[in-house]
């Protein structure tokens, strides 16, 4: 990342990009990563280069790890009464809306598929 960026599916290919966007995803306890992944994530996004979708997870999850609130509702606190509940939300009432504008499924079939 250091020496060419975000790894982009033009760059390496797209099941390395997919691995690098997983290894960042997961890099929990490794934030100045996720940080970093998420920045440069940002750029390759914004010049076409990489997905939203894909963005928008990296950001939640990044967020929930610095202890703020998630923007897209993808990242599960917990379960409460057999229904997965998510991280609190900045604007729970836009969160399908959010959702939508960057090709995620509304909240409530992404948490049927946890059910």
């Amino acid at each position: 990342m250091a020496e060419h960026g975000w790894p982009t599916a033009e760059l390496v290919g797209e099941e390395a990009a997919r691995a690098a966007w997983f290894i960042a995803q997961h890099a929990d306890r490794q934030l100045d990563i996720q940080r970093r992944a998420l920045r440069l994530m940002q750029q390759a996004v914004s010049a076409g280069a990489a997905g939203p979708r894909e963005l928008a997870f990296l950001r939640d999850r990044t967020l929930v790890n610095e202890g703020r609130q998630q923007v897209y509702g993808t990242q599960i606190a917990g379960v409460k009464d057999g229904a997965p509940v998510p991280w609190p939300c900045e604007e729970p009432e836009r969160v399908d809306e959010l959702r939508a504008a960057v090709g995620i499924e509304p909240f409530d079939e992404y948490v049927a598929r946890f059910s």
